[in-house]
């Protein structure tokens, strides 16, 4: 049995800061873990310190004197990734221009810390799978088959049970890196520990730069306490030291505390927030924001065709006219009031018009009542079909773009990943 003293000696010895139950029972199965060779995968949001757990299980193991690497699989290239941790032989890649050794081979005896493993393509799974299981690997461009005795300690902040869902991650490769789970708890969830955490920012600082160190009064205090820091340890350490930097007053109130503390982010309206993370949501927002435009295109084309059909049957554009579909100028800088101002048209611009407008009427002599009719009623059908008018829109935005998908997404303000649903869908060449 674990005693309190032994947990406190760990948090000396790696200068963790707090007394929150939920990270003293992290730091408490992270030591009943360190002396066995099990398998072990940190979970928690960015920032909460999983590193330092990591270091715990390698100085309390068997391999405390072996090699201890940390790897971050989300800043390793895809590319790369497999000859950074595999190794690869001369010239098996453009580049290669001598046999390197990975990581794997280089801490035989030790531990791997692998950072992000939510990050990692899923063909570097596939071999790291296989060194968990048999501790056997093979370098890239090679065919012999290598031993290694490495533990591995792998760390996470995303749901890796969603992410095997979304097969983007080995359903295998979870439940034989979940052997012992420890749970790191973001800042919010530990209480006091913020205030003991601010306060050791703040004295660090102080005698680093050899000033005086901050202190809180009682309105600051509880306003530290119930700011959620999304960033955790990083965002807490960043603000103690800009307060310590920037303010001339080393008693901080309520007031200028908030000053250093981001404003809440604003959410979208439900329509448009993808509140729940799914993407059936999130493609529903879409295209319900897709549909929204072209009925009002739709409708702005219904009333220039009645615009241009009165002032055919009428054979002049009044002002009356002009006024019944003010609407449609709404959104130019167009008056008000045609009337107001002299029926909308400068004296120096009417010939112009008249001309449009004689233009138009010779136009719409060319044709019939009844062919005005089958106008309006095939674009009535026409108004039904919605996915007929995407696919007009998306190809319109392809080629203005010159098939670069991602400024056509932009342009029809959609995701990159629904095009290319879309395109798909509607079979666009």
């Amino acid at each position: 049995m674990i005693t309190s003293q032994e947990i406190q000696s760990i948090k000396q010895r790696f200068a963790i800061i707090g007394n929150s139950p939920l990270l003293n029972h992290a730091i408490q199965v992270a030591m009943q873990a360190a002396p066995t060779e099990m398998t072990v995968l940190i979970t928690g949001e960015s920032g909460s310190g999983k590193e330092s757990f990591s270091k715990i299980i390698h100085s309390l193991s068997l391999r405390k004197h072996g090699k201890f690497i940390a790897i971050n699989c989300g800043a390793i290239p895809e590319g790369t990734i497999d000859s950074e941790l595999f190794g690869h032989e001369k010239g098996s890649f453009t580049g290669a221009h001598e046999a390197r050794k990975g990581y794997f081979e280089v801490t035989d005896g030790g531990s791997i810390f692998l950072d992000e493993i939510g990050e990692m393509p899923l063909g570097t799974q596939a071999r790291l799978l296989r060194v968990l299981e048999n501790g056997e690997f093979i370098k890239v461009g090679s065919s012999k088959v290598l031993k290694t005795s490495v533990r591995v300690i792998a760390a996470t902040n995303v749901n890796l049970i969603k992410a095997v869902e979304k097969g983007e991650f080995r359903e295998d490769l979870y439940y034989r890196l979940n052997t012992v789970p420890i749970y790191v708890p973001p800042l919010r969830e530990r209480g006091e520990d913020v205030a003991l955490l601010f306060r050791k920012f703040t004295t660090d600082f102080s005698e680093k730069y050899k000033i005086k160190p901050i202190s809180l009064d009682e309105d600051a205090k509880n306003a530290l306490m119930k700011f959620p820091f999304p960033g955790n340890i990083r965002q807490l350490k960043n603000i103690a030291e800009q307060i310590s930097l920037l303010e001339h007053e080393r008693e901080i109130d309520g007031a200028t505390l908030k000053k250093y503390l981001p404003a809440e982010q604003v959410r979208l309206p439900a329509l448009l927030a993808n509140s729940g993370g799914s993407q059936e949501f999130s493609d529903f927002s879409e295209r319900e924001i897709l549909y929204k435009v072209l009925f009002d295109m739709k409708k702005d084309m219904n009333d220039l065709k009645k615009l241009v059909l009165e002032t055919y049957q009428t054979g002049s554009l009044s002002s009356n006219i002009m006024n019944k579909h003010q609407t449609l100028f709404d959104d130019l800088d167009a008056p008000k009031s045609f009337e107001d101002s002299k029926l909308s048209t400068p004296s120096s611009n009417l010939p112009l018009v008249l001309d449009h407008q004689q233009h138009a009427k010779e136009d719409m002599d060319n044709y019939d009542d009844e062919s005005i009719e089958d106008i309006i009623h095939e674009e009535d059908d026409n108004s039904l079909s919605l996915e007929k008018k995407e696919k007009e829109m998306i190809i319109r935005a392809l080629r203005k773009h010159n098939n670069k998908r991602k400024y056509a997404a932009k342009d029809l303000g959609i995701s990159e990943r629904t095009l290319y649903r879309k395109i798909k869908q509607y079979d666009i060449e």
